[in-house]
C-alpha cells in the first residue's frame, strides 16, 4: 500500500512540473519595443489651377407682372403661358366704359376751353374762369390717359408669359393677370468666399453646366459683385449673367458654375494620409522625419481627384505616412516598410 502512494505521488508530481513548463513558455511577452510599421510618400510642390465649383439656381434676368392699378373687368387676354412677347406688344385688354366716358368727357372740356382761351385773349372772360377751366382740363386729360394705361395692359419687355391667373371675362381681383420673364439673358447668383472675394473681377468668364444638359457647356460672365458680406455665411453673392440667346436655359434649373482664379504653387499630397480631427474640421498629417513622425495640423485648397492642394502645414520635400498612421501618436518611432524604395538619405530631410 506504502509503495502505492509514493507511485501515485511521483506521477502527480510528474504532471505538475510539466503543466508549470508549459504555462511559463505561453506566458512569455511580446517585445516592448517593437515599432510600428507605416508607408510614406515624399510629396512636391505642383502648378495647381484654383478652379472652384459653386451651385447656383438659373433665374430670370427681369420679372413683370402685367396687371392694372384699378380694377375692372377682364375684356380679353390675347397670350397663353408659353408665348414669347415682344416690348410694347398688346397682351391684356380691359373693359374700356369708363375710358369712352373719359374721352368724351375731355373732348367737351377741350372744345370748351379753346373757345373760352379765344374770349380771353380779347379780354371777354377773367383770368380766373381761364385759370378754372384749364385746371379742369388737366385733370380730364390726365384722368384720361391713366384709364388707356390701365385699359390696355403692354409687355414692357422681351420676354416669355410664365403666368396666367384670369380667363377673358373675368373681374380683376388683385392677383397679377399674367407674368412675363426676360430670359435672354439669364442670370444666377453664387456665393464667393472672403479668400476668393479679391480675385473675382467684373467681365471674368465662368464655365456654367446644367443637370438637365449633359455634357454640355455654358459661357458665362460676371456681371454683378454684391459690396456686402453675407454674416450668415460669411461669403459675398456674385452674379453670372448667361446670354441664352436660343432661350435653352430656363429660370428655375439647377446649375453648377466653375470659375478659374489662375494657378498657385502649393505641396499636394495624398487623400488617404488626411486625417481629420474628431469633434471638429480641422486636418492632420503625419510628417515622417529621422524615424519619427510628427502630428501636424494642415489647411487644405482644392481637391483633384484623389489628392489634396496644401495651403500651409507640409513643406515641398516632407514626407507624409500614407498607411498605419491608425496607432500612432505624436513624437511615436517607426518602421518605415517602403524605405528603400522611398527614402534616398533621409538625413538630408
Amino acid at each position: 500500500m506504502r509503495k502505492f502512494l509514493q507511485s501515485t505521488l511521483a506521477l502527480t508530481l510528474g504532471l505538475l512540473v510539466t503543466v508549470s513548463c508549459n504555462s511559463k513558455k505561453e506566458e512569455t511577452p511580446i517585445p516592448q519595443n517593437e515599432k510600428i510599421k507605416v508607408t510614406i510618400e515624399q510629396v512636391h510642390t505642383e502648378e495647381v489651377e484654383q478652379l472652384y465649383e459653386y451651385t447656383a439656381v438659373v433665374q430670370a434676368e427681369a420679372v413683370n407682372n402685367i396687371a392694372p392699378t384699378i380694377a375692372g373687368r377682364i375684356q380679353k387676354i390675347y397670350v397663353e403661358v408659353g408665348d414669347n412677347v415682344t416690348k410694347g406688344q398688346k397682351l391684356v385688354s380691359m373693359d374700356a366704359s369708363n375710358l369712352e366716358q373719359a374721352k368724351t368727357q375731355l373732348d367737351n372740356l377741350e372744345v370748351s376751353f379753346k373757345r373760352l382761351d379765344e374770349l380771353y385773349k380779347v379780354g371777354g372772360v377773367s383770368k380766373s374762369d381761364w385759370d378754372a377751366t384749364k385746371t379742369q382740363l388737366d385733370v380730364a386729360r390726365t384722368n384720361y390717359n391713366n384709364l388707356l394705361t390701365n385699359t390696355t395692359l403692354t409687355s414692357p419687355l422681351n420676354g416669355i408669359v410664365t403666368l396666367r391667373n384670369y380667363d377673358s371675362g373675368d373681374i380683376y381681383a388683385g392677383n397679377p393677370i399674367l407674368q412675363v420673364q426676360q430670359i435672354r439673358p439669364v442670370k444666377m447668383n453664387i456665393n464667393v468666399s472672403e479668400n476668393q472675394y479679391t480675385s473675382v473681377k467684373k467681365g471674368m468668364k465662368a464655365s456654367v453646366k446644367m443637370e438637365v444638359f449633359e455634357n454640355q457647356e455654358f459661357n458665362g460672365t460676371v456681371t454683378l459683385i454684391y459690396p456686402t458680406i453675407d454674416a450668415r455665411t460669411h461669403t459675398f453673392p456674385v452674379e453670372i449673367s448667361l446670354p441664352n440667346s436660343n432661350g435653352k436655359v430656363r429660370p428655375g434649373m439647377y446649375a453648377r458654375v466653375t470659375m478659374n482664379y489662375g494657378t498657385n504653387t502649393s505641396v499636394v499630397i495624398p487623400d488617404n494620409c488626411i486625417i481629420k480631427q474628431q469633434g471638429s474640421g480641422d486636418r492632420y498629417v503625419y510628417v515622417y522625419k529621422d524615424g519619427k513622425v510628427a502630428y501636424t495640423k494642415v489647411t487644405l485648397g482644392r481637391r483633384m481627384g484623389n489628392r489634396y492642394e496644401i495651403l500651409d502645414g507640409v513643406k515641398d520635400g516632407e514626407y507624409v505616412v500614407t498607411t498605419g498612421y491608425t496607432k500612432l501618436n505624436d513624437g511615436m518611432e517607426v518602421d518605415v516598410k517602403n524605405a528603400s524604395e522611398t527614402i534616398s538619405d533621409t538625413t538630408n530631410h
